[in-house]
């Protein structure tokens, strides 16, 4: 029998329904609720200083308070409320199994080599030990954007891969992992953050290594992740799900939770075994988390993880699921995905994802039944928001900073140029085929303009928002053609 609430000093339908700490939220006062960066919030304090122990032996509380206290931490920097936040469901299997969605992180190997820090070819990691400063700044943005699992920068980073084809291996690695994991656990701690201790496929299993040569591999990059208390664990791209059965079976020695994800389509890996076989061999092997990484667009990757999910129920058993796509349309791949693209990997760019893409990406993962939502090569900060931005509703709350473009771009109704105000509507992105960025594609034929120039009214500054009618007159003059 649940006990009654101090705090509910009236009667509320609706707090009636809810269990007691939900009720305690709904009653407490307006004033309350809101509070100033960096102090303690109120109603986390005074509540979890009393109540802390008895909202945690309620499931439903547990998840309605921390989605009340994620919307604080992401309005402000308070470490109260984050620690708070983080202690009602510390492990990744608790907030998956009480139904949370979790946004995962973007592409930092893509990204760190644009921006100068990881070297092409190779892709290895060392950035984390040689410029901490470039890959903290990445983990930052990514957290800022709705993130909420920082994944060590440990793409690559075994030691087979290190010394692998001439790469001159400037740090061991275990510098370059235990550098990974501090900055990950640095910047989650600033967040509502967990960290994952990621291992990837080797060059030892592709030479043909015996599976106890492999095993070995991945066990000193685990005793790193053990040490340093790494939240979980992910066995991420892997083009042989034999190769990820060995990994999961030695995160599992762990006794930490085991997320591994392939880097396959719809035809399978490269031995041929199709996606829900895959999925049921790395659940059989320990996995509570599986799904599909890198190599293939959303739509292909959401594809590919039904496929996961039908074998996976139809062999009885049960997972989690997670995405980590490309940020890249790859419609035309074949079973090795991205990398078999002529313009792979330094002209990708024309085949970028908007992040209108992404919403439409994070929409169809949830309703395949996917709550792990992320992204890997290709994926900037500006496309997680986009996924944590579409999946609000469900969360109970925006990430940071989203007010400074507005959702589907309202704030462009601030904008001078009249026809760019016209755009400040869901309608118009929605529909919105983007040209590919060469010249002469149809969408790029025809440039808005609208031949409006000084003196003109729909350029008059005016210190007011622009208004509903104004707006409407915008929105007809454009579906008008001007």
């Amino acid at each position: 029998m649940r006990v009654q609430s101090p705090f509910r000093t009236q009667k509320d339908s609706v707090a009636e329904k809810s269990g007691p700490v939900t009720a305690a939220i709904i009653m407490a006062p307006a004033k309350k609720v809101r509070t100033h960066a960096g102090k303690p919030c109120i109603i986390a304090h005074h509540m979890f200083v009393e109540f802390l122990m008895y909202a945690c032996s309620f499931e439903a509380d547990r998840l309605t308070l921390r989605t009340f206290l994620q919307k604080e931490v992401a309005l402000q920097s308070c470490q109260t409320v984050t620690y708070f936040c983080k202690l009602l469901l510390q492990n990744i299997l608790e907030r998956l199994d009480a139904g949370e969605v979790v946004i995962g992180d973007g592409g930092f190997v893509f990204a760190l080599e644009k921006r100068g820090y990881v070297k092409a070819g190779p892709w290895t990691p060392e950035a984390a030990a040689e410029h901490p400063e470039a890959v903290r700044q990445l983990h930052r943005e990514f957290l800022r954007a709705g993130s909420n699992v920082m994944q060590t920068f440990t793409f690559y980073a075994s030691d087979d891969k290190l010394e692998n084809r001439g790469n001159t291996q400037r740090f061991t690695g275990q510098q370059i992992n235990e550098a990974a994991c501090d900055l990950a656990k640095e910047v989650a701690n600033e967040g509502d953050a967990l960290v994952a201790g990621g291992v990837s496929q080797t060059p030892s299993y592709l030479s043909c290594k015996s599976e106890n040569d492999v095993k070995a591999i991945f066990k000193k990059q685990i005793d790193v992740f053990v040490q340093k208390n790494v939240d979980f664990l992910i066995a991420e791209y892997f083009e042989h799900v034999e190769e990820a059965e060995w990994a999961v079976q030695v995160l599992k020695t762990t006794g930490k939770p085991v997320a591994a994800t392939l880097c396959i389509g719809p035809e399978g890996d490269l031995n041929g075994v199709g996606p829900g076989d895959c999925a049921v061999r790395l659940v059989k092997a320990g996995a509570q988390i599986v799904g599909i990484n890198c190599h293939f667009d959303p739509d292909t990757c959401v594809k590919t993880v039904k496929m996961m999910k039908e074998g996976v129920e139809k062999a009885g058993l049960k997972a989690h699921y997670m995405t980590q796509p490309l940020a890249y349309h790859t419609p035309d791949c074949n079973r090795q995905g991205f990398i078999d693209l002529p313009e792979f990997p330094f002209s990708l760019e024309p085949r970028i994802l908007s992040r209108w893409d992404m919403q439409k990406y994070a929409r169809e993962a949830y309703n395949a039944g996917v709550r792990f939502i992320g992204g890997c090569c290709g994926f900037e900060p500006y496309h997680i928001r986009a996924l944590a931005e579409e999946l609000a509703p469900e969360r109970g709350f925006l990430p940071a900073g989203s007010e400074k473009h507005g959702t589907w771009g309202s704030g462009l109704e601030m904008h001078t140029k009249p026809w760019v105000r016209a755009r400040a509507r869901r309608d118009y992105w929605e529909k919105l085929n983007p040209a590919s960025g060469r010249p002469y594609c149809p969408s790029m034929s025809i440039p808005d303009g609208w031949g409006v120039t000084k003196g003109h009214a729909d350029l008059m500054q005016q210190k007011e928002a622009t208004s509903k009618d104004q707006l409407k007159a915008l929105f007809d003059k454009a579906s008008q053609g001007h």
